[in-house]
């Protein structure tokens, strides 16, 4: 049976591990068994915040909408309430900007959430 080298395949392996860990201090950029946990750590954490960041902004337009309502004159879920009944649909994310770069066209919305 012929003899199989397999240097190119771990040097290729290594090569994508120490490139992902590129930036990373110490032992953790270039030494095996460390770079792997610290890019093994760093993906889970990633996989984690890409999930997260999606939570974060809901609360940001949630805070920016709230206190634009409340100068308005109406509370958060009221505003909500009102929309839903005025069959209004638009997201969390407009709206806040609506709050924060147009605040003459959220007035108007919340003047048609508070009729309905």
């Amino acid at each position: 049976m012929p003899r199989v080298k397999r240097a190119m395949i771990s040097r290729n392996r290594k090569k994508k591990l120490f490139k992902r860990a590129k930036g990373f201090r110490m032992a953790r950029k270039n030494v095996l068994k460390v770079a792997h946990e610290a890019v093994m750590k760093a993906l889970n954490y990633a996989y984690r915040d890409r999930r997260a960041k999606k939570r974060d902004f809901r609360r940001l337009w949630i805070t920016r909408i709230n206190t634009a309502a409340r100068n308005s004159g109406m509370s958060y879920s009221k505003l909500i309430n009102g929309l839903k009944k005025a069959n209004i649909d638009i997201n969390r994310k407009m709206l806040a900007d609506l709050a924060v770069n147009d605040p003459k066209t959220f007035e108007n919305i919340v003047n048609t959430a508070k009729n309905a």
